[in-house]
Formats: C-alpha cells, sequence, structure tokens
C-alpha cells in the first residue's frame, strides 16, 4: 500500500462529523504512514489547567505556567500526557521529531522543565491522543469526513482553541459554516 503522508498536517471534521469526539475537531498528525496515524486534537480544552496536572505530579510551576489550558488530545490513552513542543530548547527523553519545528513528548522531563519554565518556549499539553489503524484514516478521507490544511507552528501553538477550525479552513478559502453536512462524491 502506498500511503502518502499527511504527517505534519490538520485534520479538520467536516459538518457530516456532527457527533462524538471527533465533531467540529481539528488534530494534528504526528505520524502517519502504512502502520496508521496518530495525532493530538488541539481545539478541546478540559475543565481544568495545567496547574492542577503538575500538582498531581508534585511538579511545582509558576502563576503564568499554571493557568494553561489542557487538552483532550483524543480518546486513545486519555490518562496519558502529550505533550506538543516547540524545539528551540532541545529535545527530552522520549521525544519523537515531527518536523525540525515540532516535536511530541511523553516523558516526565518535560514537565520538570515546563513547570521550572526552562521548558519548550511553544508546548501545548494534551491527555490522550487521536489513531488510526492501517487504512482506516484512508478511508475516513474517501468518505470526506475530514479536510486537510497545512499546520504551522503559529496554528498549533498561538491560534485560540475556538478559533483553530475557522482559521486552518480559512488559510485553504474555506468557511465551515457555509460546507454542507453531507458532502458527495464526483
Amino acid at each position: 500500500m502506498n500511503t502518502t503522508s499527511l504527517k505534519d498536517q490538520l485534520l479538520i471534521a467536516m459538518p457530516s462529523l456532527s457527533s462524538g469526539f471527533f465533531s467540529h475537531s481539528a488534530i494534528y498528525l504526528c505520524e502517519h504512514d502504512e502502520h496508521g496515524a496518530m495525532g493530538i486534537t488541539l481545539n478541546k480544552p478540559m475543565e481544568f489547567e495545567l496547574e492542577h496536572v503538575l500538582s498531581q505530579l508534585d511538579i511545582p510551576c509558576s502563576p503564568r505556567v499554571g493557568r494553561l489550558p489542557v487538552l483532550s488530545g483524543g480518546p486513545v490513552q486519555s490518562e496519558h500526557g502529550f505533550i506538543l513542543h516547540s524545539l528551540e530548547r532541545g529535545t527530552f527523553d522520549s521525544t519523537l521529531i515531527v518536523t525540525d519545528q515540532i516535536g511530541l513528548t511523553t516523558s516526565i522531563d518535560v514537565m520538570h522543565a515546563i513547570g521550572e519554565e526552562r521548558g519548550p518556549e511553544h508546548f501545548v499539553l494534551a491527555l490522550g491522543y487521536a489513531g488510526w489503524g492501517p487504512g482506516q484514516l484512508e478511508q475516513e478521507l474517501l468518505e470526506n469526513s475530514w479536510l486537510t490544511a497545512p499546520a504551522t507552528p503559529t496554528l498549533i501553538f498561538s491560534t485560540p482553541s475556538a478559533d483553530l477550525v475557522r482559521s486552518a479552513a480559512g488559510q485553504l478559502g474555506f468557511d465551515m459554516n457555509l460546507m454542507p453536512s453531507g458532502a458527495g462524491h464526483a
């Protein structure tokens, strides 16, 4: 199977995904190959902030860092933290290099660095991730469930979650409010 990788792209849920976790979601794809795909949902903030997570780990943090939102990254391993971050300050024990600017880390050392404000300059903490088995994402794309858009560090780290779908679709010239909920095939 020859898969065109969508790694480092955003998946934007089409209106046909009108219920469940993925409704109105924007997902950054960290991996996509013949074995499946893995990404972090960037626009589903949870009801607590980073201070709550760090205190559960006995990691002190500054008020500035503590007030940052925690995201629901997806329904898979929702009890585990995934830190999507910039790489200007290097990598950590278990960093997956996504691009030359973006990494994904799951090790505790990044949490200590963030709490002490010596970690990545830009980051998001998500609990859980979105995952697809071999061929599953490709099938969903054929069913018009997702729109793909180029990801940028600004979209990932600086765009408010409430504006992410609109901003990402807008860079392609799409207004998601005008998209029909039942797209067809030509």
